[in-house]
């Protein structure tokens, strides 16, 4: 039976449509997450950037249930062609990013969409290196700037950046795949093309902590449509980036 433990009281918004997908997934597992700072979801904003660190498959249904939000997650292009997965995701509700090296137009294009109309999305900068090269629980690699594109490009009053990490605490390590299989279906990636397996890390305990929210500002916007978007830029992602970090440092 799937565990909680709140350290901080918070709003709790009622289960939609993901959530008894995330539940039943966790469920299965047995993992127990204990869930710190609750108090700092900004419940009543009208949209909401889900940052979070990133090295298991559990992450995603791990953020919506920590969360109690159905949010949109990012995922890998090969997911949505990989059947099985495929069909997760879609319960899920993960927004599928397109081929490696395109310039994801047409996810930022959703994804934007998704926040006018006050919904929650949520990315994993790192990507999928994490993924693939098995890294220390406490590690965190350096952040993909996109999503802070993304948050300062959208034009919402009421937009907020979440940093949340997911600090594991006790885990294990499934037999994996060959990662070559996986260009089977995304042949664009180039990290399918080494050798050697691709590690399945399951989660048994968890420390879900939720990081000080980034309202986006107009002075923000201004700043990242003139001459200092590349400072802008560097300053929200270096903010989650080291939130994060903080935050991993405190899961043990």
């Amino acid at each position: 039976m799937l565990h909680f433990e709140s350290r901080t009281n918070g709003a709790i918004m009622l289960p939609t449509a993901p959530l008894p997908t995330a539940q039943g997934l966790l469920g299965a597992t047995g993992l127990k997450m204990f869930i710190h700072h609750e108090n700092r979801i900004p419940t009543e904003a009208g949209a909401v950037l889900v940052v979070s660190n990133h090295r298991s498959f559990m992450d995603a249904p791990v953020l919506i249930q920590a969360l109690r939000q159905p949010v949109r997650i990012a995922c890998h292009h090969y997911m949505s062609k990989t059947p099985i997965l495929r069909e997760f995701i879609q319960l899920l509700g993960c927004i599928p990013l397109e081929s490696s090296g395109s310039r994801q137009q047409g996810f930022f294009e959703q994804a934007k969409s998704l926040l006018q109309s006050h919904q929650w999305v949520g990315i994993f900068p790192e990507g999928a290196s994490p993924m693939l090269n098995l890294t220390h629980p406490q590690e965190i690699q350096e952040f993909q700037r996109g999503f802070a594109h993304l948050a300062l490009k959208t034009a919402i009053p009421d937009l907020w950046v979440l940093p949340v990490a997911i600090g594991s605490i006790e885990e294990s390590l499934m037999p994996g795949f060959p990662v070559r299989l996986l260009s089977l279906f995304d042949p664009s990636e180039p990290l399918f093309e080494r050798s050697g397996s691709h590690p399945v890390v399951v989660y048994q305990r968890i420390n879900v902590l939720i990081g000080r929210p980034y309202r986006i500002s107009a002075l923000d916007r201004q700043r990242y449509h003139g001459k200092g978007a590349k400072e802008v830029v560097n300053q929200l992602s270096d903010y989650c980036r080291q939130e994060i970090t903080d935050l991993l440092r405190l899961s043990f």
